[in-house]
């Protein structure tokens, strides 16, 4: 594939990705208006995400994506607290 052309696949995903990342926060928005505790909201996304992954790509692929998201936690990825430099 053409440099270039992955470029534009590359900014497609992330693209696609933000804008994903802002319904999810309508969502959470909306869950913490109608008095739903942060934790419950997130255990509740965290298990949607992982019942779609599994029916999307079987249960390697759920497997594999948590193992990932394990290294990215384990980095310090999304600590409220990172310092990106």
């Amino acid at each position: 594939m053409d440099a270039s052309l992955k470029e534009i696949d590359e900014l497609i995903v992330h693209e696609k990705m933000q804008a994903a990342l802002e319904y999810q926060t309508e969502a959470w928005a909306d869950g913490r208006a109608d008095g739903i505790e942060p934790e419950i909201i997130a255990e509740a996304a965290v298990l949607f995400a992982m019942r779609e992954t599994v029916r999307l790509q079987g249960e390697s692929g759920a497997e594999a994506l948590l193992d990932q998201l394990k290294e990215r936690i384990l980095a310090g990825e999304f600590s409220p607290n990172r310092s990106i430099q």
